[in-house]
């Protein structure tokens, strides 16, 4: 008998932002493969499954794509109630595209579950919508990052330059080439920027502008960041800005 695979959204962090689908699948789970910035809460959930984390961090030793397709695969094969957990939704620079490709081939049943990506929830952390009337009509989802072997790709800065917003993940370790990138585009070195770390989850908040970002990037932690930038984070680059001569980020309420 073959199992069903369920590709989960694990969401920003926070367990009390999963769907009630997730959640319930969570528990029904004999196997949940995990990305590894899922937090514990979350993974607590999973009362009767194995875990095993397949997670990928920049610069670290990460679980190979194609190894994680088969560890998908073989256990489906056996019958079991398979979660594939990914940090934000599935299908918003998860990879999900080449593990349904491989279910696929392989005949497995799957179903997708949505979750809360990171950019939304780094937005109501700061409490500031990503759109406005007269000020941001277009949003763009961008990352400067690259898969280990893959040529670099600098699609991404002309779709960020275009856009009145732009979100930038896994861009904290590549802050530098991002303000660098941008600026050479034409955006000014004042528009105001945002990081937000471990969004839902009461991470660390600096803002500033554009032509500081390597600066305001140098004093995150370890937690993952998104960088947010567009003239419509103004009000909120002041309210958690950055102040360079203490070396320290100011996070206000």
């Amino acid at each position: 008998m073959t199992g069903t695979v369920y590709l989960v959204g694990a969401g920003p962090g926070a367990a009390d932002l999963l769907t009630l689908r997730a959640a319930r699948l969570l528990g029904q789970a004999d196997l949940i493969l995990h990305d590894a910035l899922v937090s514990d809460e979350v993974l607590a959930l999973g009362i009767r499954a194995r875990k095993l984390n397949v997670g990928k961090r920049a610069n670290r030793p990460s679980t190979d794509q194609s190894f994680i397709n088969r560890l998908l695969v073989r256990a489906a094969h056996r019958g079991k109630v398979v979660v594939r957990l990914k940090g934000g939704d599935p299908m918003l620079f998860g990879r999900a595209q080449e593990e349904l490709d491989a279910l696929n081939a392989a005949g497995i049943p799957v179903e997708i579950v949505p979750g809360i990506s990171a950019g939304f929830a780094a937005a109501a952390e700061i409490a500031q919508s990503l759109t406005q009337r007269r000020l941001s009509r277009s949003v763009v989802f961008v990352t400067p990052a690259v898969a280990r072997g893959d040529k670099t790709d600098d699609g991404w800065v002309d779709a960020a330059a275009a856009a009145d917003t732009a979100v930038v993940y896994m861009g904290k370790a590549e802050a530098a080439r991002v303000r660098d990138a941008l600026i050479a585009r034409g955006l000014p070195a004042g528009r105001p920027a945002v990081l937000v770390e471990s969004a839902s989850r009461g991470g660390p908040v600096a803002g500033g502008t554009l032509g500081a970002l390597a600066d305001i990037a140098a004093q995150a932690g370890e937690g993952p960041a998104l960088l947010l930038i567009g003239e419509i984070f103004a009000e909120a680059a002041a309210r958690h800005a950055f102040d360079a001569n203490r070396d320290v980020t100011v996070r206000r309420a």
